[in-house]
């Protein structure tokens, strides 16, 4: 793992030019380029150290062209490259090369090094500053946090998965043909052994099972991920319990089932999500109020596009603070240019879910499309 960023815990300045509330990809990204351009900076993360999340924790080309030129380098946090998908429901199996390069690494690292190199650009990030509360006012913003208030002329909601009160993501009712509710996601790491270790070397295995879908790959430290989303009700058939969950996708993926057989949980308990909204994309923003990451758009975690969206959110919202473009344009712009890779992952999400017979029969070319038309523009 990276060593912990210098990070300052003293009182922020009285106004800043930017306040970024979140200290994820996307807030991190932000932080950078603002910083690099002479802007004054504090972010606002509410955890105090390294911490993990429910992430799939795959790297696109795209969101390792965007790390590269944010002078973040993957190799040395120990990221693990990807090459091949394989993809089973029930007996069916497929395998396909990426056709970009690819990698996966933790959260944990990965958001530490981009809040080290925010602190070296020049950001003020403070740590363990929960906001409670992000107001307008008549020069800009001011958020009121655990350890005191924080005012700026812009600001950037970052705060991923979370919704800050007043902020909360909503979606109109004419978009209900893209909702995808319902779901809760899990992360959990194991060790694997290592024959189960050599076997996933350079892949990202998805297996699909009744009620939901899963990914399994190889992070730092000898570690695997395994991220899964699962309909509610379907988890509640289950007990709710993890163990009785884990069967369950055993049982319909012998694959998936010789990878975990006598794999060794990492965490006491799985990682949970719930109530995340999957299809979203936020059309419009108040003034001077930049959202980015899962507060702009969330893409199902199938697509593997969620982190290249958060970097590049972060980096078109850097940019329209610094050419003076409007958040109402700015948001309006990522909105479009998210739609159709959001639309086509949400719908084959949906058929995973829902239809996985078809859905596993048309595998080829879905994983053609997705590969083709989910990938975001590096700008």
């Amino acid at each position: 793992m990276p060593d912990e960023p210098h990070v300052r815990l003293e009182s922020a300045a009285a106004h800043t030019d930017v306040l970024i509330v979140g200290g994820g990809l996307a807030g991190g990204a932000a932080a950078i380029l603002l910083a690099e351009a002479g802007r004054s900076v504090t972010l606002l993360e509410r955890t105090r150290g390294p911490h993990d999340k429910v992430c799939g924790e795959f790297l696109s080309g795209e969101a390792l062209q965007y790390l590269h030129h944010l002078g973040v380098d993957v190799v040395p946090l120990g990221a693990k490259p990807i090459t091949t998908l394989r993809f089973q429901h029930r007996s069916r199996c497929m395998q396909q090369q990426l056709p970009f390069a690819a990698a996966s690494l933790t959260r944990r690292a990965l958001d530490e090094a981009l809040l080290g190199r925010a602190c070296q650009a020049g950001a003020l990030v403070l740590r363990g500053e929960a906001v409670q509360a992000l107001t307008p006012t008549a020069s800009g913003w001011l958020a009121s946090a655990s350890q005191g208030q924080h005012s700026a002329t812009h600001a950037i909601l970052a705060t991923g998965k979370h919704d800050l009160r007043g902020h909360a993501r909503t979606r109109p009712a004419a978009r209900s043909s893209l909702r995808h509710d319902g779901l809760l996601a899990f992360n959990q790491y194991f060790r694997l052994t290592p024959q189960q270790t050599q076997a996933l070397q350079g892949t990202v295995q998805i297996a699909v099972f009744p009620g939901g879908y899963c990914g399994l790959q190889l992070v730092e430290d000898g570690t695997a991920n395994l991220g899964l989303l699962i309909q509610q009700n379907r988890l509640q058939s289950l007990g709710s319990s993890w163990p009785k969950l884990l069967e369950h996708v055993c049982a319909a993926s012998p694959q998936m089932a010789r990878y975990l057989h006598g794999a060794q949980p990492v965490l006491p308990k799985p990682l949970a999500l719930a109530h995340i909204p999957y299809g979203y994309r936020r059309q419009t923003a108040p003034a001077n109020l930049y959202a980015v990451g899962d507060q702009a758009a969330v893409i199902p975690s199938f697509s593997g596009d969620g982190m290249s969206i958060a970097l590049h959110s972060g980096v078109l919202a850097a940019r329209a603070i610094l050419a003076g473009q409007s958040s109402r344009v700015f948001q309006r712009q990522l909105a479009r240019q998210l739609r159709g890779p959001i639309a086509l992952a949400t719908f084959v999400s949906r058929a995973l879910l829902h239809t996985p017979t078809f859905a596993a029969a048309a595998a080829p070319y879905l994983f053609r499309q997705i590969a083709l038309h989910t990938r975001v523009p590096v700008q």
